[in-house]
């Protein structure tokens, strides 16, 4: 990494194997205008329906979730990607064991 950019080669493998039951994240990245977070899911769990006060972007790399975004539910695979205004609620059921990457957009 410099001061110019910052790169990872390979973001899946910041997340160590997914423990049974379990959901694990790692922020990567953050400065004042983006937080980025690397989230791994075991099959069958659930971040339940919730809200950020913040843009959001969601890209699924591993696996296949089913996510909610309003009043509407999507079953997503890898390449997957989601941009989410303030205020939606949302939320995100593993099917599978899931990786998948959540920016914060803006002040946060």
């Amino acid at each position: 990494m410099t001061d110019e950019y910052t790169l990872y080669e390979d973001l899946g493998s910041l997340v160590d194997a997914i423990q049974s039951d379990s959901i694990v994240s790692r922020t990567f990245y953050k400065d004042d205008q983006l937080r980025a977070i690397l989230f791994g899911f075991d099959a069958g769990q659930e971040l339940s329906e919730h809200t950020s006060s913040q843009t959001a972007v969601i890209h699924i790399i591993e696996g296949e979730a089913r996510v909610s975004l309003g009043e509407h539910t999507h079953d997503l695979e890898p390449g997957s990607w989601v941009h989410m205004l303030p205020n939606l609620k949302h939320s995100i059921y593993a099917k599978t064991p899931v990786k998948m990457i959540l920016l914060m957009l803006g002040k946060g």
